[in-house]
């Protein structure tokens, strides 16, 4: 780990890094990584972002984030767990905050499972629940969790 993490837009070519990252970022419990068929889907969409935060050559993270109108959607947010606690997380979410706010965004939005340790970085960060799916997501240990849905009004300061 070099400690001079930097965040570009990501490229096909990078889809492999951002599905390690994936791999090693989510709990395959609860289902909730993409496919890399699904990741690609989203380098088709002039709506779509993925961002990936490098350490030297290294992914150590991603978002991926769409563009609906003035509201813009974080979908996917990892870093590997050798990396957290760094403000990687942070950094990302400012990254997607700073790129929808150029696309026009008014509104961000995203959802995630109500258990998700996130919810803590997500508060910080000026997200609030707005909504809540009962028993939405099925982890394979058949345990039904909510979701919640959390929004952030585009007023709001991303600095964080």
């Amino acid at each position: 780990m070099t400690g001079a993490i930097r965040i570009a837009t990501a490229r096909v070519g990078d889809v492999a890094a951002v599905m390690r990252v994936m791999d090693a970022a989510f709990d395959p419990a609860y289902g909730e990584a993409w496919s890399t068929a699904q990741l690609l889907t989203l380098f088709a969409l002039p709506s779509a972002r993925v961002a990936i935060a490098w350490d030297g050559e290294r992914a150590c993270g991603f978002s991926a984030a769409r563009m609906a109108g003035p509201e813009s959607e974080l979908l996917l947010l990892a870093v590997d767990p050798a990396y957290r606690g760094r403000g990687i997380g942070r950094r990302l979410m400012t990254d997607w905050q700073a790129w929808a706010a150029e696309q026009g965004a008014e509104d961000y939005f995203l959802e995630m499972r109500a258990d998700n340790d996130a919810v803590r970085l997500y508060a910080s960060a000026g997200f609030s629940e707005c909504g809540r799916r009962a028993a939405y997501y099925r982890g394979q240990d058949g345990v039904m969790r909510d979701a919640i849905t959390m929004r952030r009004s585009g007023s709001s300061d991303t600095s964080g």
